[in-house]
């Protein structure tokens, strides 16, 4: 018996549309994570893009416990010396709510070129509406 390994034009992509209203940050992540990279899928191969499409509306209601309001905190660099910048996660989620859920799915997935083109398969809004009807999305299974 040999093993099974996907080709790229076997796999069926399909989209997906999650709700992040009252979600907790890192469960959702993670399980939008594994659905990029494929992994609820039985055909998975580690190093052809087996994962769907992933939609999520209302990032910016996204919820988190504790204290990480006020205590996570998101650094960037500008590349100059004492470029060094820092938010607060409710600084961040008030000016740039779609890239909070954006970096934690990108913190879980690997550092490789197949993850960073699995990554632009995310597509993140702030608020309820989004382009993609045409697509036809259908909830995330849990």
């Amino acid at each position: 018996m040999k093993t099974y390994s996907a080709k790229p034009k076997e796999i069926e992509q399909r989209w997906y549309l999650v709700d992040a209203e009252g979600q907790t940050l890192g469960r959702l992540a993670t399980r939008i994570a594994d659905t990029l990279r494929g992994k609820r899928k039985a055909v998975y191969t580690p190093h052809i893009d087996t994962g769907d499409f992933v939609v999520v509306v209302n990032a910016e209601k996204i919820a988190v416990t504790g204290k990480k309001r006020e205590e996570k905190i998101y650094y960037r660099h500008s590349g100059y010396p004492g470029g060094l910048r820092e938010r607060t996660f409710a600084e961040e989620i008030e000016r740039r709510p779609t890239e909070v859920l954006r970096k934690a799915v990108k913190g879980m997935l690997p550092r490789n070129r197949l993850a960073r083109r699995q990554l632009t398969k995310l597509k993140v809004y702030a608020g309820p509406a989004h382009p993609h009807e045409a697509q036809n999305p259908s909830p995330l299974p849990e």
